[in-house]
């Protein structure tokens, strides 16, 4: 028997300053039922249970879009969804702003394949996935300084998802990095990669979660020049030497 999502309309609007209306809250069900029936098959996540889902994966999405000035934001926003595992933040943006187009970028296939599938049975034709190694896609002609917004949620350290997310980029383009804690050695390492790389940090929002009150941050960074070539590195070596992080011989 499928769990049924709460609704939470009033923390929705309460937090968010934002609520969804009752189609969107239709489609936030048949996705969580269809992440919970590929979660049989698939390691999809360990967030099953109904009010769990909506704190830390709709709600958790969503805050990141909450915080920015979505007036500056055309309604033909490009998005990129960096390591999106099985659509998030992407899916539910997408399910959120239906004007925007919403890329969902990961490197498993057999993940994307499901996600595809959630795709076909929500109907939703703003959004597509697209398969592959960030480092690699960063440097095709289609998609490199091609996107108003990208995101990237769960993925390596700040410097590292920079220099994935600031190449996909306009100039003035934003990249949002959903984080878990953040300090103050993180923010120096992320300014030093930022340097490099052609951006700048906008805004550290810090916030609460409504359900469970955990502490999370989303880190604003707008694209201010144009990023070099020689980033993203070749495959493995962002994570391997990040930017801005000097290491020492042992």
């Amino acid at each position: 028997m499928n769990q049924s999502l709460p609704a939470f309309i009033e923390l929705w609007q309460t937090t968010l300053n934002w609520q969804p209306n009752p189609e969107q809250l239709q489609t936030f069900q048949v996705l969580y039922d269809q992440i919970l029936e590929g979660n049989t098959q698939l390691n999809l996540t360990r967030i099953t249970e109904a009010s769990d889902f909506w704190e830390k994966h709709l709600w958790d999405s969503l805050s990141g879009v909450s915080q920015i000035n979505l007036d500056s934001l055309q309604n033909s926003c490009k998005v990129i969804d960096i390591g999106t595992g099985a659509g998030f933040p992407g899916i539910p943006i997408a399910i959120s702003y239906p004007d925007w187009q919403v890329t969902l970028l990961d490197s498993t296939r057999k993940k994307l394949v499901f996600v595809q599938q959630i795709l076909d049975k929500l109907l939703l034709k703003n959004a597509k996935i697209l398969v592959g190694r960030a480092e690699a896609i960063a440097r095709e002609k289609q998609y490199r300084s091609n996107y108003d917004l990208a995101t990237i949620r769960a993925v390596s350290n700040a410097s590292v998802c920079a220099e994935y997310a600031l190449p996909f980029l306009k100039v003035g383009g934003t990249a949002i990095l959903y984080r878990g804690q953040w300090s103050d050695e993180e923010d120096y390492n992320l300014k030093s990669a930022l340097s490099l790389l052609g951006g700048e940090i906008t805004l550290v929002k810090s916030f609460q979660t409504p359900l469970t009150q955990g502490i999370r941050h989303c880190v604003y960074v707008q694209k201010i020049l144009k990023t070099p070539e020689e980033y993203p590195r070749a495959i493995g070596t962002p994570t391997q030497q990040p930017l801005g992080i000097n290491f020492q011989d042992v």
